[in-house]
C-alpha cells in the first residue's frame, strides 16, 4: 500500500466571491501591451523545466481529478448518458486502485459535472449528497448569439433546476470591436441572473484574434464579477493553449494585486492527456501559487482526460499501461 504526499478533496467554498468593481477603461489601456513571443517562450519552458515523477506525479494526477469538471456536451446526450457520467464522477477510480494508492478516508472526486440545461435536474438528482457540483453551460452555448433576454432566462432556469455553477459565453463581437462597456454590462447581468450560483465566463479565446484581446476580455469579465474566467467552449478550432493560459492567469494576478479578490481559472478544450494536466498545474503553481491549486480556483474542462489519468495511475502501481476498456467509461 502506498501513501501519497499530496491529496485533495473537493471544496466548493473557502474564498469570498469576487463582487466585481466599476469598469475602469484606463486600466484596460494599461493592458494594451502583450508580448506574444515572450509568452510563447515562457509556455515552452513550463513542461521542460519541471519534471514530476513517481509518487509526486501520482499525487498531482489525483489533484487533477479533484480539479476536473467532468463534461458531456454532445448533441446526442441523453438522461441515461448523464447518469452514467455522474456515476463515474462518484467513483472515478477503481476500488482496487484506491486501496493500492493508500488514500484511506480521503475522497477523490471531480469538482463538478458539466451538462446542457435540459440535463441539470437529472445530474442534480444523481449527485445528491456527494458534494459534487452541477455546472450548466448557458447563454446559447457555444455561439452565444441568441437574444439577450433568452440567454438570461436560460441562466435562471438552470439555477432553478439546481445548477450551482453556470458557464456562460460572451458575445465575442464586443471584444473584437472594442465595446468594453457592452461586455461589462453583459457579464454583470449574467452574474445577477446567477444569484448564488458561481459564474464561469467563457471567452472563446480561439476566436478573439490576439492575446491582448484575451487579456482585456479577462479583465473586463473580472471587473463585472466573474468567479472564473474560462478559455473556450471546446467547440472552437483552437481551444486551450498554454500561451493563452499565461495571458489569462497574469490578468487574474493583476486583478488580485489591485483589488484583493481571488478569481478562478478554467482551461477547457483539447486537454485529454495526463501530461497536459500536469503542464497546466505547473502553470498555475508558478504563475499564481499554491492557493490556486484547488478546485475552488482552478478547474479543467474535460471529457476524456480522466481515462488517461487512470491509465497513468495504473502504470504507477503496476509498471504497466492498462487498456482503456479496463476503466469504466464516463
Amino acid at each position: 500500500m502506498r501513501s501519497l504526499p499530496m491529496t485533495s478533496s473537493v471544496n466548493h467554498s473557502g474564498h469570498p466571491r469576487n463582487p466585481g468593481i466599476d469598469l475602469d477603461l484606463s486600466w484596460l489601456d494599461d493592458m494594451r501591451y502583450v508580448n506574444r513571443s515572450a509568452l510563447e517562450r515562457r509556455a515552452q519552458t513550463l513542461a521542460r523545466r519541471r519534471s514530476i515523477k513517481g509518487e509526486y506525479q501520482a499525487a498531482w494526477l489525483l489533484r487533477s481529478i479533484a480539479c476536473m469538471d467532468l463534461t458531456t456536451l454532445s448533441s446526442h446526450d441523453t438522461d441515461e448518458r448523464v447518469r452514467r457520467l455522474c456515476a463515474k464522477a462518484k467513483q472515478p477510480l477503481r476500488p482496487d486502485m484506491v486501496a493500492q494508492l493508500g488514500l484511506g478516508d480521503t475522497v477523490i472526486r471531480p469538482a463538478a459535472v458539466c451538462v446542457y440545461h435540459p440535463f441539470v435536474a437529472t445530474a442534480v438528482e444523481a449527485l445528491q449528497g456527494t458534494g459534487i457540483q452541477v455546472a450548466a453551460v448557458s447563454t446559447a452555448f457555444p455561439h452565444g448569439l441568441a437574444p439577450f433576454a433568452t440567454r438570461l432566462q436560460e441562466i435562471k432556469e438552470s439555477v432553478a433546476d439546481g445548477a450551482t455553477e453556470i458557464d456562460v459565453v460572451i458575445t465575442r463581437g464586443h471584444v473584437l470591436s472594442g465595446q468594453w462597456s457592452a461586455l461589462y454590462d453583459e457579464v454583470k447581468a449574467f452574474r445577477a441572473a446567477c444569484g448564488e450560483a458561481h459564474l464561469k465566463v467563457i471567452l472563446g479565446t480561439g476566436e478573439l484574434s490576439t492575446l491582448r484581446n484575451v487579456m482585456r476580455a479577462s479583465l473586463v469579465s473580472m471587473m463585472a464579477g466573474a468567479d472564473f474566467v474560462k478559455t473556450s467552449t471546446g467547440k472552437e478550432t483552437v481551444n486551450a493553449t498554454l500561451p493563452v493560459g499565461l495571458a489569462m492567469t497574469r490578468a487574474i494576478r493583476t486583478y488580485h494585486e489591485r483589488t484583493g479578490w481571488l478569481v478562478g481559472f478554467k482551461p477547457a478544450g483539447g486537454i485529454s492527456s495526463a501530461k497536459q494536466s500536469l503542464d497546466w498545474l505547473s502553470l498555475m503553481r508558478e504563475e499564481l501559487g499554491l492557493t490556486w491549486l484547488d478546485p475552488t480556483l482552478f478547474r479543467f474542462g474535460a471529457s476524456s482526460l480522466l481515462t488517461d489519468i487512470e491509465r497513468q495511475l495504473d502504470h504507477y502501481l503496476t509498471g504497466r499501461y492498462s487498456a482503456n476498456h479496463r476503466h469504466a467509461i464516463a
